[in-house]
Protein backbone atom coordinates (compact mmCIF):
# COMPACT_ATOMS: atom_id res chain seq x y z
CA UNK A 1 0.00 0.00 0.00
CA UNK A 2 1.35 3.32 -1.33
CA UNK A 3 0.79 6.42 1.10
CA UNK A 4 -1.38 9.25 -0.39
CA UNK A 5 0.64 12.33 -2.54
CA UNK A 6 0.83 15.29 -0.06
CA UNK A 7 0.16 19.17 -1.29
CA UNK A 8 3.36 21.36 -1.36
CA UNK A 9 3.79 24.34 0.69
CA UNK A 10 2.90 27.45 -1.02
CA UNK A 11 6.29 28.41 -1.25
CA UNK A 12 9.53 28.28 -4.16
CA UNK A 13 11.45 25.01 -3.51
CA UNK A 14 14.18 27.15 -2.77
CA UNK A 15 12.48 28.79 -0.43
CA UNK A 16 12.96 26.71 3.17
CA UNK A 17 10.44 27.02 5.97
CA UNK A 18 11.49 29.79 8.41
CA UNK A 19 10.96 27.28 11.20
CA UNK A 20 13.85 25.10 9.52
CA UNK A 21 16.16 28.07 8.21
CA UNK A 22 15.53 31.19 10.72
CA UNK A 23 16.07 34.07 8.23
CA UNK A 24 18.58 35.28 11.00
CA UNK A 25 20.39 32.09 11.05
CA UNK A 26 24.80 33.59 10.54
CA UNK A 27 25.25 30.92 7.70
CA UNK A 28 21.54 31.14 5.78
CA UNK A 29 23.13 32.60 2.71
CA UNK A 30 25.79 29.96 2.68
CA UNK A 31 23.54 27.03 3.36
CA UNK A 32 20.92 28.67 0.81
CA UNK A 33 23.13 28.74 -1.52
CA UNK A 34 24.71 25.34 -1.53
CA UNK A 35 20.86 24.71 -1.82
CA UNK A 36 20.49 26.40 -5.16
CA UNK A 37 23.61 24.59 -6.42
CA UNK A 38 22.41 21.08 -5.12
CA UNK A 39 19.21 21.79 -6.70
CA UNK A 40 20.63 23.21 -10.34
CA UNK A 41 22.52 20.16 -10.39
CA UNK A 42 19.48 17.44 -9.83
CA UNK A 43 21.36 15.94 -7.01
CA UNK A 44 19.49 14.45 -3.61
CA UNK A 45 21.31 16.58 -1.43
CA UNK A 46 24.80 18.86 -0.17
CA UNK A 47 27.10 18.75 3.08
CA UNK A 48 25.69 21.08 5.12
CA UNK A 49 28.71 24.32 4.99
CA UNK A 50 28.66 24.30 8.86
CA UNK A 51 28.77 20.67 10.03
CA UNK A 52 29.48 18.64 6.82
CA UNK A 53 26.29 16.31 7.43
CA UNK A 54 24.39 15.62 4.32
CA UNK A 55 21.15 17.67 3.50
CA UNK A 56 18.31 16.33 1.51
CA UNK A 57 17.37 19.60 -1.10
CA UNK A 58 13.25 20.31 -1.62
CA UNK A 59 13.34 18.94 -5.05
CA UNK A 60 14.43 15.14 -3.61
CA UNK A 61 11.83 15.52 -0.83
CA UNK A 62 9.04 16.81 -3.40
CA UNK A 63 9.85 13.84 -5.54
CA UNK A 64 9.50 11.67 -2.55
CA UNK A 65 5.67 12.50 -2.65
CA UNK A 66 5.00 12.43 0.82
CA UNK A 67 6.63 14.12 4.07
CA UNK A 68 9.15 11.66 6.52
CA UNK A 69 8.13 14.20 9.94
CA UNK A 70 11.65 14.27 10.36
CA UNK A 71 11.86 18.30 10.46
CA UNK A 72 14.13 18.01 7.30
CA UNK A 73 15.48 21.73 6.48
CA UNK A 74 14.10 21.89 3.38
CA UNK A 75 11.09 19.93 3.70
CA UNK A 76 9.07 20.85 0.53
CA UNK A 77 5.24 19.73 2.88
CA UNK A 78 5.69 21.69 5.92
CA UNK A 79 3.47 24.58 6.51
CA UNK A 80 3.32 24.76 10.34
Amino acid sequence: MSAERLPLAARPLTEPHPSRLSPEHPHRERILAAHAAALAADEAGYPDPDTGLFVLTAGFLAGRGTCCGRGCRHCPYATD
